[in-house]
């Protein structure tokens, strides 16, 4: 490898899309096997219809709904039928779409289903179709998208509809919300200027308040609900610390057992849109992703947690964006930012909703990576209150939303912290002496 301009070159072409694309079919494959290891074939098909016709508001976890083993075969089909959705568009596999898929893969653990996910996807990329795009450029959001899953739910099977009305209602509505999620999630990115990677949960934030204000004043009520499980611990602890220290070592062999060129990645501030596959190497990636698994496994343990289906989702969440914007310098100080003002503030700091806060909190990440350590901090903080009073406004028919909240924060904190950094760097201008020369050169490109 060589190393320029304070980067790792490791050329993204030498990347293989098969080994890519084998590398998310294990894990689709490995959570199905999974499934049948904590449940029998008729528990998990049970499982799977009670998921698929069942309401999936926040927090909904499936483990309590239905069983561990129909969790994880739901998320692993959502697994493959992304990387169906990868192939039809013939989309080349980077950070970003690693990202969607290990996203698509937490969620499915609570909210997200075939059923709930499909009129989302036709929705988006009918909006690619209309507006003549190619449908790859549309396949970000219609897998990111699918955050508004629980919207189809909620009309279907459990505003008080006749199950035929209901059916093709909550279609409908998911596929508007799809239909409409690209042109916003476009224009929403210049609110939060990339400082929150979860881009889409703003605009679906902002698409599920107002949905769920028109269906309250109609009469409905949508609200968030707290279906949690526990006593998983154990087993899913030995799991998924197997599999994070699985892919640290892989990427220390593929980089020579050694993690040269890792400190390229923490250079990045990670705002949108940092690839780290294209721009450090697969090797290195997966590096990034093993470590951020067991130190995101490690928070919930550590504060006293539950390993149930939204804590596993949050893990999976910093994960997925291991490739595409987070790292271990820019992830800790929000993690550490939500412990310090959550003991401040005596909440409990094993209750799921506190744990969550705090993993997908990281969505706020590139602002510790961009401003230090303190300013990370402060953002994680900020983020832990914002969150707990965002998920009303849209009843929870938007599972992201850490996403949603996180955009405020950014939009709050981003111009203040431009404004600083301006004037700083102004004074320091003023303050250092001009070099007549460069001032010669100066004056020549002006005229």
């Amino acid at each position: 490898m060589d190393i320029n301009n304070d980067r790792v070159i490791l050329p993204y072409q030498h990347v293989s899309q098969k080994v890519l694309l084998g590398f998310l079919l294990g894990f689709s494959f490995l959570f199905i096997a999974v499934s049948f290891y904590f449940n029998s074939f008729e528990e998990i098909i049970n499982g799977q219809f009670k998921i698929l016709t069942s309401p999936s508001n926040l927090t909904t976890d499936y483990f309590a709904l239905t069983t561990v083993g129909a969790t994880f075969f739901n998320s692993g089909i959502l697994m493959i039928h992304s990387l169906v959705l990868m192939k039809m568009t013939k989309a080349r596999i980077n950070g970003p779409l690693i990202a969607a898929f290990f996203t698509v893969a937490a969620f499915s653990f609570f909210g997200k289903n075939l059923y709930n996910s499909m009129p989302i996807v036709l929705g988006a990329f009918s909006y690619a179709w209309i507006t003549k795009v190619s449908a790859k450029k549309s396949l970000l959001a219609a897998l990111f998208g699918t955050a508004l899953g629980p919207l189809v739910n909620e009309i279907t099977f459990n505003i008080g509809l006749p199950i035929l009305p209901g059916i093709l209602l909550g279609n409908s509505a998911g596929f508007v919300a799809g239909f409409i999620l690209p042109p916003l999630a476009h224009h929403f990115v210049g609110f939060t200027k990339g400082f929150s990677l979860y881009n889409i949960g703003f605009s679906s934030g902002v698409v599920g308040t107002i949905v769920t204000s028109i269906l309250r004043a109609t009469g409905v009520v949508i609200e968030p609900v707290s279906l949690l499980s526990s006593g998983y611990n154990l087993p899913l602890s030995i799991l998924f610390f197997f599999v994070f220290a699985s892919l640290l070592v892989f990427g220390l062999y593929q980089n020579g057992w050694s993690f040269k060129g890792y400190g390229s990645i923490t250079k990045h501030s990670g705002q949108l849109s940092t690839d780290f596959l294209e721009k450090t190497g697969f090797s290195l990636t997966l590096i990034n992703m093993g470590l951020l698994g067991l130190v995101a496994t490690t928070f919930v343990l550590v504060l006293g947690g539950e390993l149930n289906g939204p804590t596993i989702g949050g893990i999976l969440t910093v994960v997925g964006f291991g490739a595409f914007g987070k790292h271990l310098k820019n992830v800790l100080p929000i993690l550490l930012g939500v412990i310090l003002i959550g003991y401040l503030n005596s909440y409990d700091m094993s209750a799921t909703s506190v744990i969550i806060a705090g993993l997908f909190g990281t969505t706020v990440a590139p602002i510790a990576g961009r401003y230090g350590f303190f300013m990370g901090m402060v953002a994680g903080g900020l983020h832990l209150t914002v969150v707990s009073n965002t998920s009303y406004l849209h009843g929870g028919i938007n599972l992201y939303n850490n996403g949603f909240a996180g955009g405020f924060v950014t939009a709050l904190m981003i111009p203040l912290l431009e404004a600083v950094h301006y004037h700083r760097e102004q004074r320091r201008e003023l303050r250092e002496p001009v070099d007549p020369a460069e001032e010669i050169e100066l004056e020549k490109e002006k005229s």
